[in-house]
């Protein structure tokens, strides 16, 4: 009986399996060994503008995918080596798989080549004259956004581009250096859990998330890197090492820059080292870059234009007021918002507490951000999971599963975004008490009479 308990995550992990090759879009020419194996198993290819039925794959993967946290949170046996075992095949099918739910990799094999070419990425969009000689059939045709915007991305993904395609410009490669990232990441998140006095085993949180997988190894998005970076910047906070989580948040600033909201969450009233290497990591990195001037910022200020940040489209809490009759204007949202967030933020830095909770809290923040801005893409929840994985939040694991719901085109979308948030909202509420703002996000274990503290259950 005992063995038998030990390998029941095998029947999750192959279901699992199952469900992320079933949900592939097998290529007939190219790809014959998945090409067999789906021919073996009965699968048939998956049409490119059908959307439908990967999204109803994933949401099973996200029922699947409970069943093992259900039993992993009750400290069932739950073997490490098992679950990163399963890690690592659930990530290969889609490795090696075109990337079908977003072509931003492409763009990042591109970046890479023009630095090897000695030119400023920011300087040139891809349809420029100039660049001329290093377009292909391969990279150059899928690039979003080629006829008017320069890349967005900031210096330490640049430099990680070049770095990547100086190995290969092969968009299976730059996906491959991406997870490599993302083994990092849950490297360090198993540094964390076991600082934290919690089972290894929780790394399942994480590891076998339908997001990650579809986000980072599926699509290839950068996002691996900067939760990395979040990590490293956790530990060392939790080490007391203040210099390094500035260098570690800067770095990961410097990868995507929402990492930068986390900065209330990681420092504490007092501590100057901190923010100084912060500040100096940021500021080395844009250097080699400056040439072009404000241009450094590259697509980011048209970004903001186009996915409504300023004219307050994208917010859902927003629309929702507008929808119940409240005629807002975006700054009528955004300043009480920020200010709120503010407050948050002040509130995690000079509150009183018996010890430092530095996930917690930024977990907290993240996720009030989050709800807060509605970002219209799936990966952009991805750095919510290592967070939720460290509190076994289960809303946070749920939002991750439902926001795979922003792939599905012609529904409305303030009712698509309430099957995603309100499901969430009531979750976090209906574990909490509205008194105490800080079990929003995740229910708090009680000390035993030993003084050893329970996992908590999802």
């Amino acid at each position: 009986m005992m063995a038998w308990r030990r390998l029941f995550l095998v029947v999750p992990g192959l279901a699992l399996l199952a469900l992320v090759l079933a949900s592939l879009r097998l290529q007939e020419s190219d790809d014959l060994t998945w090409a067999i194996a789906a021919n073996f198993a009965g699968l048939r290819p998956q049409e490119s503008d059908d959307l439908t039925w990967v999204i109803a794959a994933v949401l099973a993967q996200g029922a699947v995918y409970f069943v093992a946290v259900f039993w992993v949170v009750s400290r069932r046996p739950s073997p490490l080596g098992l679950i990163l075992i399963f890690a690592a095949l659930l990530r290969l099918p889609l490795l090696f798989s075109e990337p079908y739910l977003s072509d931003d990799v492409y763009r990042y094999v591109w970046d890479g080549r023009v630095q090897a070419a000695g030119i400023n990425p920011y300087r040139y969009v891809p349809d420029a004259p100039e660049l001329e000689g290093l377009r292909d059939e391969d990279i150059y045709p899928n690039i979003n956004r080629s006829d008017y915007a320069v890349t967005i991305y900031p210096p330490a993904a640049q430099v990680f581009f070049f770095l990547t395609t100086r190995v290969s410009e092969s968009v299976t490669w730059m996906k491959a250096s991406l997870l490599a990232w993302e083994a990092l990441a849950i490297a360090l998140l198993l540094l964390l859990l076991r600082r934290a006095g919690q089972p290894d085993a929780l790394v399942l949180l994480y590891a076998w998330h339908p997001l990650p997988l579809w986000e980072f190894a599926g699509n290839g998005h950068l996002d691996a890197a900067a939760i990395a970076c979040i990590l490293a910047a956790l530990l060392a906070r939790e080490r007391g090492r203040r210099a390094l989580v500035g260098v570690a948040l800067g770095i990961a600033t410097l990868f995507k820059i929402y990492p930068l909201a986390l900065l209330p969450a990681l420092w504490r009233p007092g501590d100057r080292r901190m923010p100084a290497a912060l500040a100096a990591t940021i500021s080395i990195g844009y250097l080699p870059y400056l040439g072009v001037g404000l241009g450094v910022l590259g697509f980011l200020p048209g970004y903001v234009r186009e996915e409504g940040v300023l004219g307050g489209s994208r917010y859902y809490l927003l629309r929702v007021a507008e929808k119940l009759g409240a005629h807002l204007g975006p700054a009528v949202y955004i300043v009480p918002v920020g200010l709120s967030l503010a407050a948050l933020s002040a509130w995690i830095c000079w509150r009183r507490r018996p010890r430092d909770d530095f996930a917690g809290g930024a977990l907290l923040l993240a996720s009030a951000a989050v709800v807060a801005f509605s970002p219209p893409h799936t990966w952009y929840f991805a750095w919510l999971l290592p967070l939720g994985a460290l509190a076994t939040s289960t809303p946070i694991l749920l939002l991750g599963v439902l926001v795979f719901l922003l792939y599905l085109e012609g529904w409305s979308r303030l009712w698509m975004e309430a099957l995603i948030y309100v499901p969430f909202l009531l979750f976090a509420l209906s574990r909490t008490r509205i008194a105490r703002p800080w079990r929003l996000l995740f229910r708090r274990s009680r000390e035993g009479p030993d003084g050893e503290r329970p996992h908590p259950a999802a």
